[in-house]
């Protein structure tokens, strides 16, 4: 939205594995501009799937991590305060050692300090709250991360609030076997109207009355 966010500037990132010269999956996008006064640094990604079963694919996702860290560092670098959301399917759980040791993140506001990042999403998950069921179970692949800065408030005017999955029931299938899941647009090659069996996550941001 225009009238709260100008882009000062965009840069993707390719990621490679250097044992898989055939490996190819999607960019991380990184954008940066002015969100109701604050720099805000935004990394868009969509880590690997795990198509050949969870541990096979495993490795790739935690290349996915580590290049998340290294442009993460690199903007904390510049700013210890810098205010970083970085956000999308990940195809792993807050608890996966992906996100948890290799993106190096916490679900403990007093922990995030330094390099650590903050994952709101870890209470949501611990709850039995997800974006996408498989089996019966429920998955939290969508997640929103920041870091220190947009935590403690310091050095800017945001901070973070409050963390939402966004499940109303027009985003959910409302009957048959599968009840209460997301509603995709298509279910094989049927036109199911729906719109995406991942539901959206928003992270709510809050700033002081001056």
């Amino acid at each position: 939205n225009p009238a709260y966010f100008t882009l000062l500037h965009n840069k993707a990132y390719t990621l490679r594995d250097p044992a898989d010269s055939a490996f190819f999956t999607r960019d991380v996008l990184v954008v940066s501009g002015l969100m109701d006064g604050d720099t805000v640094s935004i990394l868009v990604n969509h880590w690997p799937s795990r198509r050949g079963g969870e541990k096979r694919s495993l490795p790739k996702r935690i290349l996915a991590a580590e290049l998340g860290r290294h442009i993460v560092d690199s903007l904390l670098l510049r700013n210890a305060d810098a205010r970083i959301l970085y956000m999308g399917d990940l195809n792993d759980d807050p608890v996966d050692p992906s996100v948890r040791k290799f993106l190096n993140t916490t679900g403990d506001k007093k922990l995030a300090v330094g390099r650590k990042l903050f994952n709101p999403m870890y209470d949501l998950y611990r709850k039995g709250i997800g974006t996408l069921a498989w089996r019966d179970s429920w998955n939290l692949f969508d997640q929103i991360i920041l870091s220190p800065g947009l935590v403690t408030g310091h050095g800017g005017n945001l901070r973070y609030y409050g963390v939402r999955v966004f499940n109303p029931p027009y985003l959910q299938q409302r009957e048959g076997n599968f009840a209460g899941y997301g509603l995709r647009t298509y279910v094989g090659d049927q036109y199911a109207g729906g719109f995406s069996d991942h539901f959206p996550v928003f992270v709510i941001l809050v700033k002081e009355v001056k």
